[in-house]
């Protein structure tokens, strides 16, 4: 329900004018939101400064959090005077285009807009998954300039908080959740998002914003308090391009935004969860965007991806020198059509840096792809952002000409204006040449997804990739992504490793790359983590000596039309199972722990299943890549225990009967 408040004064709004809108005729001085289910509370106030607390089952977790927008040297939010307030119940079930979790997701919220004197307003919502708000203005100028906007989460104790510090804004965003307590983050430490937070009893809140359009994405800073307030990286005036990829602002104005004075600003939005793993099935940052901009998506499609960077092209058992060149993505393609995978990506290497329609001459393009299209397999080309940019419209009009499936755009590493309307633009002509993005280099990216489909995935993740020079993309971190990064959305982790180490095994080579964890561990996270567009990092020649886990890695799909968050904790472990069809797929993943996990399938529907089950060897403890297939019967009644090696995993296909 919604609710209203004047002094003590307490109005109820009739269920009847929720659902069709209402506005009040009185502006009180406070009011209370929310949710559908009655657990998440919003208390906003509006005297002198407009304040909200947000609540979960009568208890506060963020106390008195300001809002402000200065624009124009003109804050709007102090002293603010409502005008009328309007009220609206929703309620309806979306299919989106791309299943990321799910085939369809409810969106359900209570909701209050606040018009305000001034030319402007804040919409609050309450949803069942947490609580968001948002500006709106419409002011007299066409053109006004954005100065400041006052974030502020002002949690009730000094929390721990799993915060992804940065050095710089100009940043992959790749970096370690680790936790520590608010009082500890001063100003200067600034995270870009999500930032989920420890609020006791069980529950996590995570930080993020959604709907990010003209406007500089937000960060995070400390207050060495038990609040974190937001920072916005400010409006380029001059950029220096270094190299051919590090395109850098070298001086900055003092507002952040220059933009229509009539629009909606981003969604500050907190996720509630009250349990760990109800973290992962959170779709909050999904449900704020705007939604899709694309009339047609049937050409959309999802799929599993041969790469080549990570594995640094090292074929061998073959009568052909492999590099960057012809032969070798044939033979990528040879291999995903063998086990159905629908694209290969072609990475740094095949243009010449600088101008991406200057071609190497070891490797024919077009050649490449009609063989694609002969063997059902799409082919995807990296390019730097800044030179795509330079040459976007001739290059992907070149690009539609051969063929070419998607682009792999890397290296921006930065979120201010410009580089959020650089997102869009890439979108929007991409889509009207059929073709789908995977960005790299960047995060902000990733909060797109419902409004550009074809935007299939991103990184903005500390992925496997880590390996190849350090021993950071290892098992602790890895079952703390599920809980933080991909929050947000899409996680292109690059999975895959057939080279397993342990602790005291694993060496970081650049070209011979490994990945700590055991098999098992790699094979899970083709269930829990998320990727519409999923890796296969390592080399076909490696997978091909892999048979038993390619039945695995073959059939495993990329989308899901349901999930289950099983079990987990931030940092330890995690459990999740996911369907698509009528198959059920299910993923475990441990931290260095040895841990037994008793897994109840009651999620299935009546009936038996086959499960092919992948299982820590009995030796994975020393020799990471040791498993055992396992086969055998379940049903929903069926209680199953299984053990995880240190850095472990368990990973099953299950096939109704």
């Amino acid at each position: 329900m919604i609710t209203t408040k004047l002094k003590s004064l307490i109005l109820l709004a009739p269920l009847a004018l929720l659902l069709t809108g209402s506005a009040l005729s009185v502006a009180p001085a406070s009011f209370d939101l929310h949710s559908p289910d009655n657990r998440v509370e919003v208390r906003i106030r509006t005297i002198h400064q407009i304040t909200y607390d947000v609540l979960l089952k009568g208890r506060a977790l963020l106390l008195d959090c300001p809002l402000s927008l200065d624009i124009d040297h003109k804050k709007l939010g102090p002293d603010g005077r409502v005008v009328s307030a309007k009220t609206r119940s929703y309620d309806q079930m979306i299919e989106p285009p791309v299943h990321q979790k799910f085939a369809k997701i409810r969106e359900n919220y209570n909701e209050v807009r606040l018009e305000m004197e001034g030319g402007y307003a804040i919409t609050f919502r309450a949803y069942n998954e947490g609580a968001a708000y948002r500006f709106e203005t419409s002011l007299p100028s066409p053109q006004v300039k954005v100065y400041g906007e006052e974030v502020r989460f002002n949690f009730t104790a000094d929390s721990i908080v799993f915060y992804p510090q940065e050095d710089t804004m100009f940043s992959h965003n790749e970096r370690k959740y680790l936790p520590q307590h608010l009082s500890e983050i001063i100003p200067a430490y600034i995270a870009t998002m999500p930032a989920v937070v420890d609020v006791g009893q069980g529950a996590k809140l995570a930080i993020a914003e959604s709907d990010l359009e003209d406007y500089p994405s937000m960060w995070l800073k400390g207050t060495t308090g038990t609040a974190l307030a937001g920072t916005f990286p400010p409006y380029p005036l001059k950029e220096t391009l270094e190299g051919d990829r590090n395109f850098r602002v070298t001086e900055a104005a003092d507002y952040t935004a220059a933009t229509s004075g009539t629009r909606t600003y981003p969604w500050r939005l907190v996720g509630i969860a009250e349990r760990d793993a109800d973290l992962i099935t959170n779709q909050l940052v999904w449900l704020l965007a705007k939604p899709s901009q694309l009339q047609d998506t049937s050409w959309i499609k999802p799929g599993k991806v041969a790469w080549d960077w990570w594995n640094y092209n090292n074929l061998y058992g073959v009568d052909f020198h492999a590099g960057v060149n012809t032969e070798t993505y044939k033979y990528y393609i040879d291999f995903a059509s063998k086990y159905g995978l629908q694209y290969i990506i072609i990475d740094e290497g095949w243009y010449k840096l600088g101008n991406v329609l200057d071609v190497v001459p070891e490797i024919n393009i077009e050649e490449i792809a009609n063989y694609g299209k002969e063997k059902n397999v799409g082919v995807i080309l990296w390019v730097v952002w800044k030179s795509l940019d330079d040459q976007l419209i001739p290059a992907l009009d070149q690009y539609a000409k051969w063929g070419i499936k998607g682009v792999k755009v890397d290296f921006m590493q930065r979120d201010d204006q410009l580089l959020i309307n650089y997102y869009h633009k890439v979108c929007r002509e991409t889509a009207k040449r059929h073709m789908l993005v995977d960005f790299h280099g960047g995060q902000k990216q990733i909060t797109m997804t419902r409004t550009w489909p074809n935007m299939i995935s991103g990184e903005g993740v500390r992925g496997m990739e880590w390996s190849k020079w350090s021993a950071d993309a290892e098992p602790k971190h890895n079952v703390t992504l599920p809980f933080t990064r991909m929050f947000l959305g899409p996680m292109d982790y690059t999975p895959g490793a057939m080279r397993n180490a342990t602790k005291t095994s694993f060496a970081p080579i650049f070209q011979q790359a490994m990945a700590l964890g055991t098999r098992c561990h790699q094979l899970a996270m083709y269930v829990v983590f998320e990727s519409p567009l999923q890796m296969l990092a390592d080399s076909p020649s490696n997978y091909m000596r892999e048979p038993e886990a390619m039945e695995f890695l073959g059939p495993i799909p990329s989308v899901w039309d349901d999930t289950r968050a099983l079990d987990g904790k931030i940092s330890e472990y995690i459990v999740v199972a996911r369907r698509n069809g009528n198959d059920w797929y299910v993923g475990a993943m441990s931290d260095w722990t040895a841990r037994d996990l008793d897994l109840d399938f009651s999620f299935l529907p009546d009936g038996n299943f086959s499960v092919d089950a992948y299982q820590d060897g009995t030796n994975a403890d020393r020799q990471a890549s040791d498993y055992k297939l396992v086969k055998l019967q379940v049903n929903k009644t069926t209680r199953l225990k299984i053990h995880l090696a240190p850095g472990g995993g368990w990973a099953a296909h299950l096939r109704p009967q």
